[in-house]
């Protein structure tokens, strides 16, 4: 290990392959959201633009709040199970993970006049506040198998680009690791061969010797949520036209923490293995406006629209990554001799600013007096106008030109169906839903439709009702840990995942 060592003593590589970019993924991961509101809404599949009486029409149609002739107080926890399945480069695994949440909270002021007071025809309104879940990004899915090793993660090192002498060496001098790259120098999983001389003097990646199959694998946990808070008003014209309007107050936290390892299937050098830990946390706010209509053509058919602007977020990133390799036998490194070692990334933050796509819905209800209704929605999302900008704040001046491209040609626009029931005897109501999400994809080699199928179950009273609602999700995507030239041996993960969460609802009118 003499050589290697004295290799190793040279430089670090500089290389901008920055795994924690800001990137396609990130504007989808905000974009592409999922309905949420009170165990009622929810057992209905969300289906509730033309609906109205609704905390949930905060969110979808707030001119559904003028439909309201009681003020109203509602809170909702809820539990979710997730469950993945990932396959691609050998054995199969399954995966669960369990969250508490609180799914929405809200608190409606209605204002009417009495029945027989005709000094208006402006017959009454309703202000109302309420807090949303709108995405849960909580998930955990694991894959392992065996790769050859032109396919392996030290494919992707040697397909790193050679860069200058001097500036490598200055990095590993000071010891401050900043790229992909330079940590799998520090950790030893990399050397580099020098050509040339003085300020031209170029370097290249080379990695250690390794033989046989290389085994991989990983975990990928993800934690957080992103949610609304939102104040609305719906005013009743007649009570035959509602008009409503809610300003949404965005709030979102995610986390993903990956920890890939590659290991000799028999070891016969002196590496053994390696384990590579990327960890990321996003947190930012930013708001939108949505403004709706419903009109009730007569005691049976309601018909509402609804348009929302684009949300507009400032987010801040923070990531640290580290690799820490293992050797088959005691190896001198710094005078010392080890069988480990490992080297991180400086803590690193950046903010930038995201806007979301506009969304529009429309829908149709179909009353039958005190046995029931049917609802039905249908949302309109351009999932590629979805655009990344700098934080002026900061007084970054990047552009995001090649990002915002993919965006544009990776994405399409997309309907989301939703379609609901409810069924009425007495104080007791039954509840079934479902809801279709179009793949955003352009490219739909993978179908990554959503589905959602829900049911619940209620009872009304006076001044009180409690509400249960289930929802079953699914949720299909592939994943890939890098990205080598030959995207034929590139390892391609397949995560199948589903999701089933219970919420209740108890409320309280006033």
């Amino acid at each position: 290990m003499k050589n290697l060592k004295l290799w190793l003593g040279l430089a670090l590589l500089s290389w901008s392959g920055h795994a924690f970019a800001q990137d396609e993924v990130d504007a989808l991961r905000y974009s592409r959201l999922q309905f949420g509101g009170p165990a009622r809404t929810l057992g209905i599949g969300g289906a509730n633009v033309a609906l109205g009486s609704d905390l949930g029409n905060l969110t979808s149609n707030p001119a559904g709040l003028g439909m309201f002739r009681k003020s109203e107080i509602s809170f909702t926890p809820g539990f979710g199970q997730i469950n993945t399945e990932a396959s691609g480069t050998g054995q199969r695994t399954t995966n669960t993970r369990n969250n508490f949440h609180v799914g929405n909270f809200g608190l409606a002021f209605t204002s009417r006049l009495a029945d027989d007071d005709n000094s208006s025809d402006w017959r009454g309104g309703t202000l109302a506040l309420g807090l949303t879940r709108l995405n849960n990004f909580n998930s955990q899915f694991r894959y392992n198998g065996t790769v050859t090793d032109d396919a392996s993660f030290f494919q992707y090192l040697r397909e790193a680009p050679t860069t200058s002498y001097t500036g490598i060496n200055n990095q590993y001098l000071k010891d401050q690791y900043t790229t992909l790259n330079g940590v799998a120098y520090g950790a030893y999983l990399t050397y580099l061969d020098t050509t040339g001389t003085g300020s031209s003097r170029r370097v290249q990646l080379k990695t250690l010797s390794r033989s046989g199959a290389i085994r991989q694998d990983e975990t990928v946990l993800t934690k957080g949520s992103h949610n609304q808070f939102d104040i609305g008003y719906g005013a009743s014209y007649q009570d035959r036209l509602y008009i409503g309007g809610a300003l949404g107050i965005v709030s979102s936290r995610y986390s993903s923490v990956s920890t890939f390892r590659e290991a000799e299937d028999v070891n016969s050098t002196v590496f053994s293995n390696f384990t590579l830990r990327d960890q990321l946390d996003t947190d930012g706010g930013g708001f939108n406006v949505r403004l709706g209509a419903i009109y009730r053509a007569n005691d049976w058919v309601r018909l509402g629209a609804s348009v929302q602007t684009p949300t507009f977020m400032r987010l801040t990133d923070s990531y640290s990554r580290q690799i820490t390799t293992e050797f088959g036998q005691p190896v001198v490194i710094e005078g010392k001799s080890t069988t480990s070692i490992a080297a991180s990334t400086q803590p690193g933050e950046y903010t930038y600013a995201l806007t979301t796509p506009f969304r529009a819905s429309a829908g149709a209800a179909v009353l039958a007096g005190k046995i029931g209704f049917l609802t039905a929605d249908a949302e309109y999302v351009n999932y590629s106008n979805a655009r990344l900008n700098s934080d002026a704040s900061t007084g970054d001046t990047y552009d995001f030109e090649v990002e915002n491209q993919n965006i544009s040609s990776l994405y399409q626009s997309a309907v989301n169906l939703r379609f609901g029931a409810e069924a009425r005897y007495n104080i007791f109501r039954v509840r079934g839903g479902y809801a279709r999400y179009g793949d955003p994809y352009k490219n739909n080699d993978f179908d990554r439709t959503q589905q959602f199928f829900t049911g619940g179950v209620g009872i009304r009273q006076d001044n009180f009702f409690l509400d249960l609602a289930g929802v079953y999700t699914t949720l299909n995507r592939y994943y890939t840990p890098y990205t080598i030239a030959d995207k034929t041996l590139q390892p391609v993960i397949t995560v199948k995942g589903n999701q089933f969460t219970t919420s209740v609802t108890a409320g309280v009118t006033f």
